[in-house]
């Protein structure tokens, strides 16, 4: 040992420089620490205190359930169930290996793929946060997972509530579907919604229809149930009942607003039936005189259960590409040439303009020429000498060529657009088209072209560049029927709070009412108003009427059948059997009509696409749902008919049956 530095005081004395500092650190280091543990004790130790207790409780939310949606008459169309979930607590699991494998079984789950849920979540929420293994669990699948329970902890089964909708895939465009919000509509909703709500991952939200349109009124309030939970986020097996010297209490889930629809689900029954029995694929609607909207069909549909369960990657791939749009609402999206039921517009401005009488007659043979080019009627031999009413009974071409000739498309345009031809209805639903009704104006503007002459033949018949949605047509023919009322169609009866309170309710609304001077300078007489609804009543109850076959007993109907190409055809071809040609080059078939033909209190309009005629394509659909309507509403004139729900469906007979195959 060297003791150079011990037994000589002079060599040690450079060492207390050192020393001193040592010291001076020791004694700065201590009263650092004693002044934070005062400023954390004395100045923060409340606030720290109840940092601290919150740490020891975990919120769970619970999903508020939505509102539900009920029809006129307060049934049910969409509605929530209650649903079970498998799901895995991890901290109580004793052997995750065997606890996997034995779920696998019980739910025919491969093993590896719930391992990876398990990875996944941790990942994103932490090594203790529940993990749902497999939802909407079928009653064996609920009973085998609680026999787990015995033998494997941390297995739980946990109630869940789901979206239900009891139609199915009838009326799926108009009630909607709900499905999780994305990651790209989290912070657009969040900062939309600041002050009323905060969405989160895993939440559902309305993606279509009434869903989507009134999300924020259906979704209700979010509630809170509180576990405690150590410093490593595990649940605690014993609690305190308080917190900071509270007792911690659950906050109930507020259920979202319920919503009454217009829709009268007898009628939308109905209409789907009429419609699917047949095969068809299109569009229908049906709407009360006020504007009020019965029943709502889109076809081909889909079923929103599939998208409450969880949709497979493989269907909602298959729905995706259909050809027919299965998503697509066609009773506001899709707009198609309206083709004949375009005629009872153009009657209404002919007289008018006095192009014609009531007792004009006009020789209509089987086709005329204009400029160098033939414009065909779809009888080959023609009508010969006809007048107004037979031209609509009997769906005359050359008839309506001859108006749209000495009208031109302006003054078409003039009266034809007053009744919501080529603009929104503004009906409730999102992604309404407006179609198109053109006139010289737009032409230049669009095309940068004349207006031709001959354009305003294909118009006068719904062909060429006019285009209207189903919607469109219930409202204009709506307004025949009411002989000027042009209403504003709705869907939306009434919005009720969760303790049967009427928070708001819809009125009908007149949007104008054409037997008054209009702004453009038009005014429609009541005298041409009857004198085209008589018409259009003897389409179904006059002898020789396109859609004759398709009477109601004890209730007279009028309407229009309308025929529409999807390709125009040489002269060649255009006789051809419809149902002869590929699906895709069959025509639309239309047929738009009311009753009671006097005071209309209904209106039908349907689009039956690739149907080849509005007669057998689409006219029986509309009896079916007018004819349903009146049973309920006067069902004293049907005493004798209790055991018939719907007129039995039959083509027109071929004897008698005329072609109709409406021009370009």
């Amino acid at each position: 040992m060297n003791t150079q530095y011990v037994n000589n005081p002079e060599a040690a004395k450079e060492y207390l420089p050192r020393y001193r500092l040592v010291y001076f650190l020791l004694a700065f280091t201590t009263v650092f620490f004693l002044m934070r543990l005062w400023y954390l004790q004395i100045i923060k130790g409340s606030e720290l205190r109840e940092f601290s207790e919150k740490n020891r409780i975990k919120e769970i939310k619970m999903t508020a359930p939505r509102g539900l949606i009920f029809d006129r008459e307060g049934r049910i169309l969409v509605e929530n169930l209650a649903a079970y979930d498998a799901v895995i607590l991890p901290q109580y699991v004793d052997d995750l290996e065997k606890t996997t494998k034995a779920l696998s079984e019980a739910l025919g789950i491969g093993s590896d793929k719930i391992i990876q849920k398990i990875q996944k979540r941790r990942k994103q929420m932490g090594p203790f946060a529940v993990v749902k293994i497999k939802d909407n669990l079928s009653l064996d699948e609920v009973f085998r997972v609680q026999m787990l329970r015995i033998d494997y902890p941390g297995v739980e089964v946990r109630e869940n509530i789901i979206r239900s909708y009891p139609l199915g895939a009838n009326g799926a465009q108009l009630f909607g579907y709900v499905a999780e919000v994305s990651k790209k509509q989290l912070p657009i909703l969040n900062q939309q919604y600041k002050e009323k709500f905060v969405f989160s991952q895993g939440d559902l939200i309305g993606k279509s229809g009434v869903e989507e349109l009134r999300d924020i009124e259906l979704r209700g309030k979010d509630g809170y149930s509180f576990i405690q939970v150590d410093a490593h986020g595990r649940e605690l097996a014993e609690t305190d009942d308080k917190i900071l010297g509270q007792r911690i209490k659950d906050i109930e889930a507020t259920p979202g607003h319920n919503i009454q629809l217009t829709i009268d689900k007898d009628l939308q029954e109905v209409a789907y039936k009429s419609f699917t029995d047949l095969e068809r694929t299109g569009a229908i609607v049906a709407m009360q005189s006020n504007g009020e909207v019965l029943a709502w069909v889109s076809t081909p549909s889909f079923d929103p259960n599939e998208f409450s369960k969880g949709i497979s990657p493989e269907l909602f791939s298959k729905l995706i590409r259909d050809p027919f749009r299965p998503f697509r609402n066609k009773v506001i999206q899709d707009h198609a040439a309206p083709g004949s039921t375009f005629k009872s517009l153009m009657a209404i401005a002919s007289l008018e303009e006095k192009v014609v009488t009531p007792s004009s007659i006009i020789n209509c043979p089987g086709l005329i020429r204009f400029g160098n080019r033939p414009y065909h009627d779809h009888l080959r031999g023609g009508f010969g000498n006809i007048g107004i009413f037979e031209a609509i009974e009997r769906s005359s071409n050359v008839f309506f060529y001859k108006m749209g000739i000495s009208l031109g498309i302006d003054r078409i345009f003039k009266y034809v657009s007053l009744f919501g031809l080529g603009e929104r209805t503004h009906i409730e639903l999102k992604r309404e088209t407006s179609g198109l009704l053109p006139n010289s104006e737009w032409k230049k503007k669009t095309y940068g072209e004349e207006w031709q002459p001959g354009e305003s033949l294909s118009t006068a018949i719904g062909q060429g560049f006019v285009s209207a949605t189903p919607l469109q047509m219930a409202v204009a023919y709506n307004t025949i029927g009411t002989e000027g009322k042009v209403v504003k169609p709705f869907l939306i009866k009434k919005l009720i709070d969760p303790t049967g309170q009427m928070i708001k309710e819809n009125s009908p609304e007149i949007v104008r009412d054409l037997q008054k001077i209009q702004p453009n300078g038009v005014a429609i007489s009541e005298e041409t108003f009857k004198t085209v609804k008589e018409g259009m009543r003897r389409v179904v109850q006059g002898q020789r009427g396109t859609a004759r076959a398709w009477k109601i007993p004890h209730i007279e109907m009028a309407g229009k059948t309308g025929t529409t190409q999807v390709k125009s055809f040489s002269a060649d071809d255009i006789y051809t059997e419809c149902s002869t040609r590929p699906l895709r080059l069959r025509h639309h078939g239309w047929f738009v009509g009311f009753a009671p033909a006097d005071k209309p209190e209904i209106t039908v309009a349907v689009l039956a696409e690739h149907a080849c005629h509005g007669g057998s394509g689409a006219a029986p659909v509309v009896r079916d749902i007018i004819y349903a309507y009146m049973k309920k509403t006067r069902p004293e004139l049907f005493a004798d008919d209790k055991d018939q729900k719907t007129i039995s469906i039959a083509p027109l007979p071929s004897a008698s049956r005329e072609p109709e195959i409406d021009g370009e």
